[in-house]
């Protein structure tokens, strides 16, 4: 389809008669596309009559919903940028939420925040913060007003979305998505994973999240295809509705992260009766991925018709709009399997003898999509490295962000020789890429590059720690060396054996004893709002010794 703006599309969505319904909101929620940019075109009339115009940025707050949706449509109608605002994980957390989102609003510059009512009342304006709309009032009673609707003229490269990172290493920050990046990025998945107006779409991911946002609503939203949505804490509330909802509509493409599925596959038994057979493209991304927990849940919905060859292991970050990596569609997990300790001393991905049991086993993620490419560099010095060799993935071509908003430090450090780094570790293997971890959390343990998700998935292993709730991350001992400390959440009370078995697993399993194990209870460890572990805030709360639980005596 090229480059060009976003507008466009969305009218040759509205042509397809597919539509939308919304899981939450029950069984009769579906509208069609051409209705919802009817609706959208009017809601996008009444913002352009607030002012809200071309070079305009406007917040979005609200759980997933017709008017949140209506309104996403409508801000780009009116010729804004659009700015997802992440919603409170925790109750608990309410103080917290306010506070980011005025940071965040101000940031960004907001002309306007639109919210959902529910929300309204912990982000009332300040001085100097912009004025707030109710998403209801946006939505004229009729939609006569769309008459008054003046399509923009847009460039390709003013701002269609500034997508906060979710902060698991850092601060959050505005990465800047110009139309022609998010098009870009749209015709490269479009491409490489076979989608089309043909297919269903089941997602429950946050829309303020990228996988959610560009790849599972913006698709169908600018091709036609049909798509259900639940929110994420519907879904977290019942893990079985995501099954019965991929059974009922027949969905072809699905997504989510790897605790998605390790959910989805202990409720897949509980569901009922089930048809997955339908299901084309389960996409697995946004965290580390864990082949056992593909593995499971492949076997989990193997009774009910679900071929192991859709599962899509992939990889991607918001500062490349969203995709970077697709494997062969209908190729399912495949591993890679390599000498533990020369990845870990040497940095050197050997393939393993059969029968080793020094063994890592990590997922293949395929080759870059259209338009981007990819190469490996030695973090301090920029230089490529060659195949099987472990050092920074770096990322280039036509839907890399140009950086961050109002961060030019960010955005110089951000690139490399036109590079974009991603502060991800990994190697290429066969044309594939292979991620290992993050740069920042590696830690060093006698000459080894320990990386926490293998340390964190030993301690979830164990029964009565909680499945992804496991922090592992590294402080300072004697003589420069690292200590590795773990966090874990559980339920059980019999907390002295539940730590004995965590420490004989991880050195079972990893090869080293943890210098303490803190368990916690649920909800204690620190995520970012897309659920992502936020390892180095868990480090400094353990220092302050602001983490509540109970340490190795």
């Amino acid at each position: 389809m090229g480059m060009g703006v976003l507008l466009p599309r969305l009218e040759v969505a509205a042509d397809t008669g597919h539509g939308v319904t919304f899981i939450d909101d029950g069984p009769e929620s579906r509208i069609s596309w051409a209705e919802l940019h009817e609706d959208a075109r009017a809601m996008a009339a009444v913002l352009q009559a607030r002012g809200v115009g071309p070079g305009d940025h406007v917040g979005l707050l609200g759980p997933t919903s017709r008017p949140l949706v209506t309104a996403l449509q409508g801000i780009w109608l009116a010729g804004a940028a659009v700015v997802p605002l992440p919603l409170p994980l925790r109750l608990a957390s309410l103080t917290a939420f306010a506070e980011q989102t005025r940071s965040r609003v101000r940031q960004a510059d907001m002309a306007l925040l639109v919210a959902d009512p529910a929300l309204a009342g912990f982000i009332a304006p300040r001085n100097g913060d912009p004025p707030v709309a109710l998403l209801p009032d946006l939505m004229p009673p009729d939609r006569r007003a769309e008459g008054r609707y003046e399509p923009p003229a847009l460039d390709p490269s003013m701002l269609a979305i500034i997508q906060y990172t979710s902060g698991s290493t850092s601060d959050p920050r505005g990465v800047m998505l110009p139309h022609d990046h998010v098009c870009a990025n749209l015709d490269g998945i479009v491409e490489a994973a076979g989608i089309g107006p043909d297919d269903t779409i089941v997602s429950w991911l946050p829309l303020y999240h990228d996988m959610g946002l560009i790849g599972l609503l913006g698709i169908p939203m600018t091709i036609g295809a049909e798509v259900a949505l639940a929110s994420a804490q519907r879904f977290l509330s019942q893990p079985s509705g995501w099954p019965e909802w991929l059974s009922s509509f027949r969905a072809t493409v699905t997504g989510a992260p790897n605790f998605g599925y390790a959910l989805g596959e202990r409720a897949t038994p509980r569901a009922g009766d089930l048809d997955l057979s339908s299901l084309r493209l389960g996409i697995i991304g946004a965290e580390p991925i864990d082949s056992v927990t593909v593995e499971a849940f492949n076997s989990a919905g193997a009774p009910f018709g679900l071929d192991p060859g859709a599962m899509f292991c992939v990889y991607g970050l918001a500062e490349a709009t969203l995709a970077v990596t697709f494997p062969k569609v209908g190729r399912g997990l495949a591993t890679d399997v390599v000498e533990a300790t020369a990845l870990e001393r040497d940095g050197r991905a050997l393939p393993a003898p059969f029968g080793s049991e020094d063994t890592r086993r990590l997922p293949l993620l395929g080759t870059a999509i259209p338009g981007l490419e990819l190469r490996i560099a030695d973090p301090p010095t920029g230089a490529e490295l060659p195949g099987r060799t472990v050092g920074e993935i770096e990322v280039g071509g036509n839907s890399v962000t140009p950086g961050y908003y109002r961060r030019p430090e960010a955005t110089a450090a951000l690139f490399r020789d036109g590079w974009l780094r991603t502060g991800d570790l990994g190697y290429v293997a066969e044309g594939e890429l292979v991620v290992c971890g993050r740069l920042k959390d590696v830690i060093i343990v006698g000459g080894r590059k320990v990386f926490p998700q293998d340390v964190e998935r030993a301690a979830t292993d164990v029964e009565g720690i909680r499945a992804g709730n496991a922090v592992a991350f590294g402080t300072d001992a004697p003589r420069g060396r690292e200590r590795v400390v773990v966090v874990a959440e559980t339920r059980s009370e019999n907390i002295e054996r539940l730590r004995d078995e965590v420490v004989h697993r991880i050195r079972s399993v990893v090869g080293l004893s943890p210098a303490d194990v803190v368990l916690v209870p649920p909800g204690t460890i620190p995520k970012t709002s897309s659920g992502k572990l936020q390892r180095w805030v868990c480090r400094d709360r353990y220092l302050a010794d602001r983490l509540v639980g109970s340490p190795m005596s």
